[in-house]
């Protein structure tokens, strides 16, 4: 073999042998990039922390909301015209059944009294003269109820002189002065009766078969934080309201010290019984954004699973819940916040209860 060929088969050998080199060496770089690519999709499985949930049985209460209203509230006012003489209470003040509190001019009184003893007088002379023979029967009859007109007239206008509380409560309004005319229109005194008051509050369908006349019910007023009141259910409405769907009941409140006044925003809380439901701490339910809706995630080999849960009273740092999780489930209670349904995941913690 000459030079030149020798030169030729070297130059070819050792094209041949780079070649090969680079195969191998792409070869195990392919090796260590799957291994790679592998190891982080490992590392990039979300960390959670997930807690066991059990049902127990939980109170069930209703909170609702509404203003206190007085028991009864009585406008005072006069059915005839005329001059106010004297008012004798002011805005506040506490007045009993029967007490004066307003006299109204005389005048057409004294008149109608004068008419009605004229009057008495006559019958009783008639009857006088019908029993011995003088006047007839007719007579004596329209002079008796002449006598009994005025009387009743003057009966009813004795009223409306001496205006009286008909109810014990508070003057809570008062809208003339001792010396002004009164012509009718705007009452002169408003009194409430605020021992008891009352609450009218709407109960759902749902509640309405578990509430009962006479059944006792804890309230608390905004206006006085740190205070509870009793109260009993006085009136339960038969018949639904169609706008709401809900039934009006009326509560009594017991108010001894008249602490508790109408207008005040009172909150009722009813118990309706006990109900098994799942406890579920806090930090795992979680608010859907752009709604009211809540939810929690859930854990099962390996992956998270979206439930969306209705949920009631919060007691310490457990939530209850109505409907979404089942007893014994496990629920993400840590690592929430990249989670999406059916995420794998790995748990970083657990507590098996």
């Amino acid at each position: 073999m000459n030079t030149k060929k020798l030169l030729n088969v070297t130059a070819i050998a050792a094209m041949l042998f780079v070649a090969n080199s680079c195969g191998v060496k792409n070869e195990g770089e392919n090796k260590a990039e799957d291994t790679k690519q592998a190891q982080t999709a490992v590392e990039e499985k979300i960390k959670v922390s997930i807690d066991t949930v059990h049902a127990q049985k939980v109170a069930q209460l209703e909170e609702l909301t509404s203003s206190v209203k007085a028991f009864a509230k009585n406008d005072i006012v006069s059915q005839n015209p005329g001059r106010i003489i004297k008012i004798y209470c002011e805005v506040g003040d506490y007045v009993k059944k029967g007490q004066l509190l307003v006299k109204m001019d005389e005048t057409s009184l004294i008149n109608i009294k004068t008419q009605m003893i004229q009057a008495e007088i006559d019958y009783k002379r008639a009857k006088a003269l019908q029993e011995a023979g003088g006047a007839s029967q007719q007579q004596v009859d329209q002079l008796k109820m002449q006598f009994d007109v005025l009387k009743e007239n003057y009966n009813n206008l004795l009223e409306n002189v001496n205006l009286t509380a008909p109810i014990s409560g508070v003057v809570t309004a008062r809208n003339y002065d001792s010396g002004d005319m009164y012509k009718g229109g705007a009452e002169i005194l408003t009194i409430n009766q605020m021992q008891p008051v009352k609450i009218l509050v709407n109960v759902s369908e749902e509640n309405f078969t578990k509430i009962k006349k006479g059944q006792n019910v804890d309230i608390t007023v905004d206006a006085l934080p740190g205070e509870k009141f009793k109260g009993s259910i006085s009136i339960i409405y038969p018949t639904m309201d169609a706008t709401t769907r809900t039934f009006p009941v009326e509560i009594n409140i017991n108010n001894p010290a008249n602490k508790v006044r109408p207008g005040m925003f009172a909150r009722t809380t009813f118990n309706l019984g006990t109900a098994k439901h799942v406890m579920v701490p806090d930090v795992a339910i979680q608010k859907q954004l752009g709604s009211g809706d809540h939810f929690v995630y859930t854990y099962s080999n390996g992956k998270v699973t979206y439930r969306k849960v209705e949920t009631g009273r919060i007691i310490g740092e457990n939530v209850e819940i109505k409907s979404g999780v089942e007893d014994g489930a496990l629920v993400v209670v840590g690592g929430m916040a990249k989670l999406t349904d059916g995420a794998e995941v790995d748990v970083v913690a657990k507590q098996l209860k």
